[in-house]
């Protein structure tokens, strides 16, 4: 059998790589390790679609903000398909062929649960992790790095201000923590994501206070933090106990950017597993060490 390698992956040029059963290995190694981070804190796993209704999206002003990487999906309609064929030269189907898109395939885990929890309220201290096909549209595509169809580990939390808040700065020291036992030098930027529609007064506080924290190895953003406020608090009415809207904030894992930083630090699917493993071992003994003997 054909072995896949790091960075030659099978159908990268159409954005969707193939990984062999060490790269599996090795993906799976590293959501099972972000996803025991969101469980250990507290957070329920959750299973989502990986297709939502484009008229919730659009809601959500996801396709106002996000236009240059939205990607939908639309069946075939049958009856015009037969005048207008499969074209077997360019490899499409014709639009006419199609029926109108009514669903999107998100660019982030997230979406889904905010829209799972609409009309609902929520605990203060709520945290869910999921983790989801994502979709973008790229200007191109490379290997692990830019993909068209990725796998995104998210922990997401619910609730009051504080809370967001805190989530935030917990996991941005868990991160820093991890990366070091990686010996994978990761630095931290402000992204310029539109989260929010470019002449609002959102947009006005995010260019203030940004609400987007990405963690960079070398030019390749593997993870983020994100802050939304109460913006989806209050696009899906999720609220608290006090009947207020909720604040949200996210961390986010691109867990096939992951395995690019880490064969491209170490070599090898082996040897970045080996690291992985070795790291997670030296974080619980530090953590053990931190929380002091048990009386």
């Amino acid at each position: 059998m054909t072995m896949t390698t790091p960075e030659q992956t099978v159908g990268a040029t159409r954005g969707l790589p193939t990984l062999g059963p060490e790269g599996t290995r090795l993906l799976r190694l590293l959501d099972e390790t972000f996803e025991g981070w969101g469980v250990a804190a507290g957070a329920h796993p959750m299973t989502m679609p990986p297709l939502l209704p484009a008229a919730d999206l659009a809601r959500l002003d996801y396709y106002d903000n996000f236009p240059h990487q939205a990607v939908v999906a639309a069946p075939l309609d049958l009856e015009r398909r037969a005048t207008t064929p499969f074209d077997t030269d360019t490899g499409r189907f014709p639009t006419a062929a199609l029926e109108p898109a009514a669903l999107g395939l998100p660019s982030a885990s997230c979406y889904a649960v905010y829209l799972t929890h609409q009309g609902t309220q929520v605990a203060d201290d709520t945290l869910i992790t999921v983790c989801s096909w994502c979709f973008r549209k790229e200007t191109h595509y490379e290997g692990m790095r830019r993909q068209l169809g990725f796998r995104m580990r998210e922990i997401v939390a619910l609730g009051g201000r504080e809370h967001a808040e805190q989530h935030l700065v917990d996991f941005t020291a868990r991160i820093h923590a991890f990366a070091a036992a990686l010996d994978l030098p990761l630095r931290k930027e402000a992204a310029c994501d539109p989260f929010f529609d470019k002449g609002g007064s959102k947009a006005l506080l995010q260019r203030l206070t940004p609400v987007k924290h990405e963690f960079l190895y070398e030019d390749l953003a593997i993870a983020s933090v994100n802050t939304h406020r109460n913006f989806f608090g209050e696009r899906c009415d999720i609220t608290l106990e006090d009947g207020g809207p909720a604040f949200t904030s996210c961390i986010a894992f691109g867990l096939e950017r992951w395995l690019s930083a880490l064969t491209r630090r170490h070599g090898s699917w082996a040897a970045a597993t080996e690291a992985v493993l070795d790291a997670n071992a030296r974080v619980r003994a530090e953590a053990s060490l931190a929380a002091g003997p048990v009386i």
